[in-house]
């Protein structure tokens, strides 16, 4: 019997956790090395997936945010919260694919993400200390997540999967796709130090989903007059705003049937992030050089 998805995301997140628990009893024995921090973040998000398929920084970038908190249990080892909020944007217009064009489609999709992350920097690091003022480091942990894939028609912004645009719900299209789900975090980051207990990282990050509905497009379109019969005008109207109808029925006259999307391949979403760090745990007037 095949594990599915969410029990392979627990079990990741066991290892994770068992991981940086045996880091953090070992860390016992010098605490010194000991610290935590929180952070302030600004970044920006995009996607890989139906309407952007391969090209990085390749969506009408937006601006986000959000805050975390680092326990570093030494110099090489951290475990990392999260929250962050981004907007997702792409658009089929921007492709330079002629049938993506002619396809016509767009979204925003606004996610929110907790996260408990491993960090492993390359160099001993601490954050405070002038004697370890910087490191690369990779991450890695589990992440749950909410997403609100939309689309704007004649100026309003509508919430596409209880709309069902590709007859989700219906008895000829699969059931509504989950809009909470987990993800696996990963990536690569520089911390360095700025001036006392403040610091900075950069960081670009990866999210693996087991979704392909981040941009609301996976599977066929829907014959159009079923889908307005089962779930609304509304429903038929965003999902074929095709600039040219392609051929599928005698009179040529909607796209039922055909390839909307890819449902092969689910969608990635990721993080580009540049964090301000201050460290709490020690006062103003501590002796940093003794660390």
């Amino acid at each position: 019997m095949k594990s599915g998805p969410v029990v392979n995301a627990v079990k990741f997140f066991f290892t994770i956790v068992m991981a940086i628990s045996c880091i953090s009893v070992s860390a016992q024995k010098n605490k010194f090395e000991r610290s935590k921090d929180v952070g302030i973040l600004f970044g920006t998000s995009y996607y890989l997936g139906e309407i952007n398929p391969y090209e990085h920084f390749g969506t009408r970038l937006k601006s986000g945010g959000g805050i975390s908190f680092r326990n570093n249990f030494n110099r090489r080892w951290t475990l990392k919260t999260s929250v962050l909020y981004h907007v997702i944007d792409a658009r089929d217009s921007d492709s330079e694919d002629p049938w993506i064009r002619n396809r016509n489609l767009s979204f925003r999709n606004q996610i929110i993400e907790g996260s408990l992350q491993g960090e492993l920097n390359f160099f001993n690091y601490q954050l405070g200390n002038r004697k370890f003022p910087f490191s690369p480091y990779l991450f890695g942990g589990l992440a749950y997540y909410r997403m609100r894939p939309m689309a704007n028609y004649r100026g309003t912004w509508y919430e596409l999967q209880p709309l069902g645009t590709e007859g989700q719900g219906t008895e000829f299209g699969e059931e509504q796709y989950k809009t909470t789900m987990f993800s696996v975090p990963f990536g690569v980051g520089i911390k360095t130090n700025l001036y006392a207990i403040f610091g900075l990282s950069i960081e670009w990050g990866v999210r693996k989903t087991w979704t392909d509905y981040i941009d609301d497009i996976s599977g066929k379109y829907m014959d159009p007059e079923l889908l307005r019969d089962y779930n609304g005008e509304l429903a038929a109207r965003l999902a074929d705003r095709s600039i040219r109808q392609e051929i599928t029925t005698v009179d040529g006259s909607s796209n039922g049937g055909l390839q909307r999307g890819d449902p092969g391949r689910n969608d990635f979403y990721f993080f580009s992030m540049i964090s301000l760090n201050v460290r709490f745990d020690r006062k103003a007037t501590t002796c940093w050089e003794h660390e």
